[in-house]
């Protein structure tokens, strides 16, 4: 047999040597899930108990808040809840009180406020560290830094820094020549807001830059090569490359940072606290004075259970959203 017939019976039984592996690993497949579901057994009998503790330390406060939102009358302690009578009152009294618009629109202007600026900061330096240029390592952890500072420390050094009288902000700004008399900015209705807006946005842009830049790495660099050899410059390769890559990253921030904002009292109270003429008074705010300043835990409650409401229903949409679009 000549070298050229024996490569020529050679190649014709490779193909029956790769059925033959590929049959065996199905096989092999087949005899495996047993224990495949054998260990997906054992990972849930090992959860089981973290997860029944977790279930539990969110039913009884989830109880007791619908509970409480049900029970009419003033309260200073809860031990006196259960003697008050079962009643619709307190939704019917926070439906029609026409108070209730106005803390739900201050809290969708305060998300909004902090939400778009912060997105924007946290996408633009995650896509500056995403490159490389000296001094990086340094750089990035100071960016971060502000996500692991206090909330109300974060709101102590904003006082300082906006008080009308020493105030270093409006020090910089008369500097500038950008005002003449120093702003009020915590006493002052048309400021307020902005005034709780700027430190929430400086304690929330750092977990917006963390996700993107978490999905940016997962980014392979031979796109962005394949996109520069067909021309493209860098607004299209960001359009077709980059946003694709970070789109499902940035809505799941969005939504979760989205909820946390709505919900955020440790900035608005300290500086404001709610004030001056409810001008900052958001939905959690309301809650609070209604809970702690009136001792009306009943409608509390019922403000709360109505904000989880709110925040589970677009919790609902996006991921409707979101399994549509995959």
């Amino acid at each position: 047999m000549t070298d050229l017939q024996t490569r020529e019976v050679v190649v014709s039984q490779k193909p029956n040597v790769r059925q033959q592996s590929g049959k065996q690993s199905a096989g092999a497949g087949k005899k495996g899930s047993p224990s495949r579901r054998r260990d997906g057994l054992f990972a849930y009998l090992t959860l089981s108990p973290t997860l029944v503790v977790v279930s539990l330390l969110m039913a009884y406060p989830f109880y007791v808040a619908i509970d409480l939102s049900f029970r009419g009358g003033r309260v200073q302690s809860l031990t006196e809840v259960g003697a008050l009578p079962l009643t619709l009152d307190n939704y019917v009294s926070i439906l029609t009180d026409p108070q209730l618009l106005g803390d739900l629109g201050r809290s969708v202007v305060y998300t909004l406020g902090v939400l778009i600026p912060a997105f924007l900061i946290g996408l633009g330096l995650a896509l500056l560290l995403n490159r490389s240029f000296p001094g990086r390592r340094i750089f990035r952890p100071l960016v971060l830094l502000p996500w692991a500072v206090p909330g109300i420390a974060v709101s102590a050094a904003f006082a300082w820094m906006l008080d009308a009288s020493y105030g270093v902000v409006n020090a910089v700004l008369r500097h500038l020549g950008l005002i003449q008399e120093n702003i009020a900015w915590l006493a002052d209705p048309d400021s307020a807001m902005l005034a709780v807006i700027i430190p929430t946005i400086w304690k929330y842009y750092p977990f917006f830059t963390l996700v993107l830049l978490a999905a940016l790495q997962s980014v392979p660099g031979e796109l962005y090569e394949a996109a520069q050899l067909d021309g493209a410059k860098a607004r299209q390769q960001f359009r077709y490359v980059t946003w694709p890559a970070v789109r499902t990253a940035s809505a799941l921030s969005i939504v979760i940072t989205a909820i946390g904002i709505f919900r955020e009292f440790d900035f608005i109270y300290p500086l404001t606290g709610g004030g001056p003429n409810n001008a900052t008074q958001t939905l959690a705010i309301r809650i609070y004075n209604e809970a702690f300043q009136y001792f009306q835990l009943g409608l509390a409650a019922a403000l709360g259970v109505i904000t989880m409401l709110i925040a589970t229903a677009v919790l609902a949409v996006f991921m409707s959203s979101l399994r549509t679009q995959s």
